[in-house]
């Protein structure tokens, strides 16, 4: 999974909000690509469609943090799927 939430919200709230990766890969508007280079350990992708939020306990541990390219990416694919495009 994937943090969505703003940093400063995980010393205030007891959720974050994520979205789920997985190896299935359509090659979708809503899919960002994830791989070896952002500390995963095969190629998949984060789908956008499928944002949920989560108690921060149900997270055990945080990967990699990923780059301003890939969180532009995501920023993209989550207006998306929220149909919010200017």
């Amino acid at each position: 999974m994937v943090l969505l939430s703003r940093n400063e919200t995980y010393g205030i709230r007891n959720q974050a909000t994520i979205a789920y990766v997985t190896s299935r890969v359509r090659n979708i508007p809503v899919e960002v690509p994830l791989g070896v280079e952002d500390g995963l350990p095969q190629a998949c992708v984060v789908n956008l469609d499928n944002i949920n939020t989560i108690r921060l306990d149900r997270i055990e541990e945080l990967i990699a943090p990923l780059s301003r390219q890939k969180i532009r990416a995501i920023d993209a694919a989550v207006r998306f799927a929220l149909d919010l495009q200017d």
